[in-house]
């Protein structure tokens, strides 16, 4: 069945993940419920971003960035429920979904240069950077970097705890949080793997692992709101918590019943979080 443009499907409520949403998900580069494809040329990559129309009101964009060995595909419902507030942009870093694969894996450094050129490519004003598990140790790398360009940040189930930073302990987290996922989740992770290739998926996440994220965090200076769900096995409560105490002035969130891709089955709360989070008495403080 062929999805029209303008017309949204019914999804399925928030807390899951449905057969609509998963089609919507694998739609790119097909325009789908509102969102669009383009590529441009980013630091000599072709680089694919799926995108909505905005509400034309000159609200803040929202930046999704994706997470370890997927692409813009997962973040679909999270950018849907922020549509018709907000321009929304999910890019898809160097050798991850449909944009360019470079013949290397990127670390957090080249990766948040990359994402700081591709902003310059849009011409963003600053922008709200959502980064999600490995996209937000890359976001907190840009913001702490790039403040100019950032007007706030949402760190959602932000990955690099100490008590796991191995390419083991990440492993064994993510084999739990899959037990714990909805499993139509599972086709997009397949076909991102297929898109990245395992070796990319492996380089990155020994990368991510070396990574000492906490440097970056402490040096943000933007409004910043830490999300993760209260199942996430990947996020514990503890380094969630240490997460809010290493970023100055920074809120958390709970989100209940979900676990580690807290964005794509409870959108319509963490869309809800970065509106407030936006709102003009938070953000101009």
């Amino acid at each position: 069945m062929r999805i029209s443009p303008t017309r949204r499907p019914r999804v399925t409520p928030p807390g899951r993940f449905g057969p609509a949403e998963l089609r919507l998900a694998l739609a790119a580069p097909r325009p789908a419920a509102g969102l669009t494809s383009e590529w441009r040329l980013v630091d000599g990559i072709r680089t694919h971003t799926r995108r909505t129309a905005g509400p034309g009101t000159g609200a803040t964009p929202v930046v999704l960035v994706h997470g370890l060995a997927v692409s813009h595909r997962y973040l679909t419902p999270l950018a849907l429920a922020l549509a018709d507030t907000h321009p929304v942009y999910a890019p898809d870093l160097p050798g991850f979904g449909l944009t360019e694969r470079p013949g290397t894996a990127y670390d957090v450094a080249r990766h948040a240069s990359h994402l700081a050129a591709w902003l310059a490519a849009y011409r963003m004003p600053p922008v709200c950077l959502l980064g999600h598990s490995f996209g937000a140790e890359v976001v907190a790398a840009l913001a702490a970097h790039r403040p100019d360009a950032v007007r706030a940040v949402v760190l959602a189930g932000p990955t690099g705890d100490p008590a796991a930073r191995s390419r083991r302990g990440q492993f064994g987290r993510w084999l739990v949080d899959a037990l714990r996922e909805a499993p139509l989740q599972a086709p997009i992770l397949l076909r991102d793997v297929v898109d990245a290739r395992p070796w990319r998926v492996h380089a990155t996440l020994t990368h991510s692992v070396r990574n000492g994220v906490e440097a970056d965090l402490v040096r943000i200076t933007a409004p910043t709101l830490v999300v993760a769900g209260s199942r996430d096995p990947v996020v514990p409560a503890s380094w969630r918590s240490q997460v809010g105490r290493l970023v100055p002035h920074a809120r958390t969130l709970t989100v209940p019943g979900a676990a580690h891709n807290v964005a794509t089955t409870a959108p319509a709360q963490v869309a809800g979080a970065i509106r407030a989070l936006l709102a003009p008495s938070l953000t101009n403080r």
